[in-house]
């Protein structure tokens, strides 16, 4: 991989429909260079997706995120890997991260209420042997998401900043 291929996946993840011809005069590349390495990218598993940034809490008020830390016991030869693989799979779990910290894993989950993310946790998450202690904390608003600002000011104007 090469400082081209890491300048188009930066571009490609802040915009993925940018057309070919524009990445091809940011790049300084012909369409064809830009299209083969797009390509190996997607082959290699480097692009994983193409996909939108949707505001849920605007577009579906009755979305509810939660950030869910668990402390698990690892298991011997498999590490965190099988439980998390396993808990990968529920479709209300849309992020899962192996962290530092008091906690050993970290999920975003996301359901129809409170009680409906208070029901998953405890009948699914929290009744798994390895899982010894789960901290849920509910998403109030979210304001910046993988880059993108949800909220702008009304003028346009940012808010001032100082130490």
């Amino acid at each position: 991989m090469d400082d081209k291929d890491r300048m188009l996946l930066r571009l490609l993840e802040e915009d993925c429909t940018t057309p070919l011809r524009e990445l091809s005069v940011m790049l300084e590349l012909s369409e064809a260079e830009v299209r083969d390495k797009k390509r190996w990218l997607e082959e290699k598993r480097i692009i994983r997706r193409y996909g939108a940034v949707i505001n849920w809490e605007e577009a579906d008020k009755d979305i509810v995120y939660a950030i869910v830390d668990l402390k698990v016991t690892p298991e011997r030869e498999y590490g965190y890997d099988r439980i998390a693989e396993k808990i990968s799979w529920f479709s209300q779990v849309q992020s899962l991260f192996l962290k530092t910290g008091t906690h050993d894993l970290q999920l975003v989950v996301r359901g129809f209420s409170m009680h409906e993310i208070a029901a998953f946790v405890s009948e699914h998450i929290a009744a798994m042997d390895q899982v010894h202690e789960t901290d849920t904390h509910i998403i109030m608003k979210t304001y910046k998401q993988n880059g993108i600002l949800y909220h702008e000011r009304e003028d346009g104007k940012r808010l001032p900043f100082s130490f």
